[in-house]
């Protein structure tokens, strides 16, 4: 989970400090030698090797999406423990976050990334032998380890090494790779699940292979001088970015909710709704979303920050009330339709939400920051299904699913209202 770029995916205007030494200024395309040593061909090799690492670790995280159907009938378990197991892995990549993001500021992206990958690695193998629902635990608690430690270095690594300097590009490529991988882990899943063999073990193994690659390229990263002394700490945010933090921090909460819903259960409610056991159906629903998502972060580049929040919301809070009504008149079309709106505001608002924070980190501290705020998206992601989870346990997944979608539209509008406000004292001023 994530954002100048986090939903065109991390960081859309990311400020995240360079790898591998390569903090400053790139070159201007005019010189063939990037400062840090690098020429600018080697930059761009490295920055797009960074992509692609980035891409296929959340593509990992999410292959197990259309498969929790299958999952639930096959070891017996309830909506609540499926909200659980998705919500085991948020619980494990917070606190990988809060560490790693100060600690790789210290140490070295690189020396944090080689871990993060071959954890990776361990969970896509505890889900292609999964035999019971403690397997399914101990691959999220893996998988959430790896996305954790790997996020803030690669989402700083990515800023560090675009071979001009643009920091707007590199958080739109780490935000398109994040959609992408969200997206790309449910279709491809899916699709192997529903026409390929071993359907349970074979796309996992396929990330495995995919990783090798991206090892090579991570051990490729040149060596990173510290720029300063890690030591153990409470999340914290710098007092000049603490405004920002408490709106675009709650727009992305909200918007990360909503992915975390698509990723946990809308195959199930998409099953529902449509009558159809096609698990490439559920998978093709959410990365639908994130599609429209990543389409959006693309469209919007180079757009304001607080421009891209306030067309955003709106946008997010109507595909969420549109999926409520689709539950009620038992839509597939309305649920498709709304899939698209909610994907379209949730990409604007990530990116705007990104853009801000990115844009006013400071230098010494862009990774911490990163991770900081990426523990409000994933907290986005994982605790509001789990409340979903519950709820249906009691009332069903169709009228659980509706509560938090008007719920969750409430939010944006409110968030909404208050970025209106904001931007009208700022006219004034």
């Amino acid at each position: 989970m994530a954002p100048d770029r986090l939903a065109a995916a991390t960081t859309a205007a990311t400020g995240t400090a360079g790898t591998a030494g390569t903090a400053g200024t790139a070159s201007t395309g005019t010189a063939t030698t990037a400062p840090g040593g690098l020429s600018v061909a080697g930059r761009r090799i490295r920055f797009w090797g960074t992509a692609y690492t980035f891409l296929i670790l959340l593509t990992g995280t999410n292959l197990p999406t259309p498969l929790y159907k299958g999952y639930e009938a096959r070891f017996g378990f309830s909506p609540l423990t499926l909200t659980l197991i998705f919500t085991a892995y948020v619980a494990v990549l917070i606190p990988s976050l809060l560490v790693v993001g100060p600690a790789a500021d210290a140490v070295g992206y690189r020396v944090m990334l080689v871990p993060a990958l071959v954890v990776a690695a361990g969970g896509a193998l505890v889900f292609a032998l999964a035999s019971s629902t403690g397997w399914l635990f101990a691959g999220r608690v893996l998988q959430g380890v790896a996305i954790g430690a790997a996020t803030g270095p690669l989402t700083a690594s990515l800023t560090g090494l675009e071979p001009d300097g643009d920091r707007r590009k590199a958080a739109l490529v780490s935000t398109v790779a994040t959609a992408g991988g969200l997206g790309l882990g449910p279709l491809l899943a899916g699709f192997l699940a529903q026409y390929a063999p071993a359907p349970r073990a074979f796309p996992f193994v396929l990330e495995i292979v995919l990783l090798v690659p991206a090892m090579v390229l991570v051990l490729s990263l040149p060596a990173h001088q510290a720029r300063t002394r890690w030591r153990p700490r409470r999340p914290e945010i710098p007092a000049a970015l603490r405004s920002e933090f408490a709106t675009s921090g709650t727009a992305c909460f909200a918007a990360f909710a909503v992915v975390g819903l698509f990723l946990t259960l809308i195959p199930t409610y998409v099953a529902t709704l449509s009558g159809s056991k096609n698990l490439f159906l559920g998978g093709a629903a959410v990365a639908l979303m994130l599609a429209c998502s990543a389409t959006a972060q693309v469209l919007g580049y180079g757009r304001s920050a607080r421009g891209l929040e306030i067309a955003g919301l709106p946008l997010l809070a109507i595909g969420l009330a549109s999926l409520a009504v689709a539950g009620n008149v038992s839509s597939l079309a309305l649920l498709l339709g709304a899939t698209v709106v909610a994907g379209v505001g949730q990409g604007l608002t990530f990116l705007g939400g990104l853009t801000a924070i990115n844009s006013g980190a400071p230098a010494d501290r862009r990774a911490d920051v990163m991770s900081s705020f990426f523990v409000i998206l994933y907290l986005g992601v994982g605790v509001p299904v789990v409340g979903v989870g519950f709820v249906a346990t009691r009332v069903g997944l169709l009228t659980a699913v509706q509560y938090f979608a008007w719920g969750a539209a409430v939010l944006c509008v409110t968030v909404l209202a208050v970025l209106a406000r904001m931007a009208r004292r700022a006219e004034v001023r």
